[in-house]
């Protein structure tokens, strides 16, 4: 056999396992076989499975493979389609995604222009967001760095009732970067 026959031989093997076989593509001499109400119906040959399965009028779907014998189960494969991609999309809808968003402040930033960062900063964070807070210097304020951090300790401080520090700040190029988290 040359190499590209055993690729592709691999190949289907591979996509056929991924998802579930039904019918004819079960090609085991031996399944377990567990009827439409779930009860078992024992051990017996493949084609005498399908064979009850066609007179039910459904479909023998292999849902454990790996088992010895491999475990067949007579059911309407679409339904059972259509209810896994229910189950799917039920479980994206209740995932949560925590978003990053962003808050930037200057040096020479006025106590009510902060007390307005962190009031738009706290309204994120009890959303469930993550704040990260950058600090931007130009020209000259670039001399006077490390001063300036204590607006974050500031920043941090007025947010301390409901989030964490998460990343220290730390400076990146021309700027100082904080990330704040909800506290839990």
């Amino acid at each position: 056999m040359d190499s590209l026959a055993i690729h592709f031989f691999i190949l289907w093997r591979c996509t056929v396992i991924s998802e579930l076989m039904i019918n004819e593509q079960i090609r085991d001499r031996e399944i377990r076989l567990i009827g439409e109400d779930g009860e078992q119906l024992g051990i017996m040959p493949a084609k005498e499975a399908l064979r009850i399965a066609r007179e039910a009028e459904l479909d023998l779907v292999k849902i454990a493979p790996t088992a010895k014998p491999p475990v067949c189960k007579i059911i309407d494969y679409g339904k059972y389609r259509y209810e896994q991609a229910r189950k799917e999309k039920e479980a994206r809808k209740k995932q949560k995604t925590i978003d990053v968003k962003e808050v930037r402040l200057s040096p020479n930033i006025d106590s009510n222009d902060l007390n307005t960062k962190v009031n738009a900063a706290r309204k994120f964070i009890e959303k469930g967001d993550r704040v990260k807070v950058t600090l931007r210097f130009r020209g000259r304020e670039m001399a006077h760095m490390q001063s300036s951090k204590q607006i974050l300790d500031v920043f941090a401080e007025k947010l301390s009732d409901i989030a964490v520090v998460e990343k220290a700040p730390k400076l990146e190029g021309r700027s100082m970067t904080m990330f704040l988290a909800e506290k839990r």
